[in-house]
């Protein structure tokens, strides 16, 4: 109750401190609905919009002005790592925390230069979002027990370094090759990146020239390769 009666005089309670507003951008709505019931059962927080790919959250964020976004790279028809990109341009009052489950030590590190404050994974525990979005909001960085590991592993060695020449890859050069690796030809890679077929073909040769590859069957064996590696990290 805001208002009430006393004495004949009417009075208004103090509203109470405003909750941080978080905005959702992940392609699996069973994945926000979940996250979103953990956000707003804490008393100061609530999730104040909802989005499965980049362009609807960019319109949304411009409207709604949240606190704090939680994102996935990888989203319906988009990149996660460009809509990070593009909030730092557009508002970076926004204070982004991904959410993934990609090779941490790798995408980490991108993340993070792309403007990224905090990076877990989905399989670290609900509790940790909670805790992710209050140091985020404190002013600190976050990332995962696990991905602080595997940083530390790149450093001296391992399993990481075998794919170091992959880290050099601009960002459209590795969302290709990934495709490449998930089974898509040129055409397809060049529809799904609304971009043109000549394209797609450049950034290929690209690839390969950083990667040291000498041919097309070298490229698509090596990128089979990365998407089997990512997927057990």
């Amino acid at each position: 109750m805001n208002k009430g009666q006393q004495g004949g005089d009417e009075f208004q309670v103090a509203p109470s401190a405003a909750k941080v507003r978080v905005f959702l951008v992940d392609d699996h709505p069973v994945v926000r609905q979940g996250i979103a019931m953990l956000i707003d059962q804490e008393i100061d927080m609530c999730v104040c919009g909802e989005a499965d790919n980049a362009d609807d959250a960019l319109a949304m964020i411009n409207q709604l002005k949240p606190d704090l976004a939680i994102v996935d790279l990888s989203l319906k028809d988009s990149s996660g790592l460009e809509l990070i990109r593009d909030l730092q341009i557009r508002d970076p009052r926004v204070v982004v925390l991904v959410l993934s489950m990609h090779d941490e030590a790798f995408y980490a590190e991108r993340v993070m230069r792309a403007g990224a404050r905090g990076y877990m994974t989905k399989d670290e525990g609900t509790e940790k979002v909670i805790e992710g979005i209050r140091l985020l909001l404190d002013g600190q960085v976050y990332v995962s027990d696990r991905v602080a590991a595997k940083m530390i592993g790149k450093l001296i060695g391992g399993r990481a370094s075998t794919w170091t020449k992959v880290g050099g890859l601009t960002e459209r050069e590795l969302e290709v090759f990934e495709l490449i690796g998930s089974g898509l030809g040129t055409r397809e890679i060049a529809g799904k990146l609304h971009v043109s077929v000549k394209t797609i073909e450049s950034h290929r040769e690209h690839i390969k020239e950083k990667l040291g590859l000498a041919t097309a069957t070298e490229l698509l064996k090596n990128a089979v390769q990365w998407m089997q590696f990512e997927r057990k990290c």
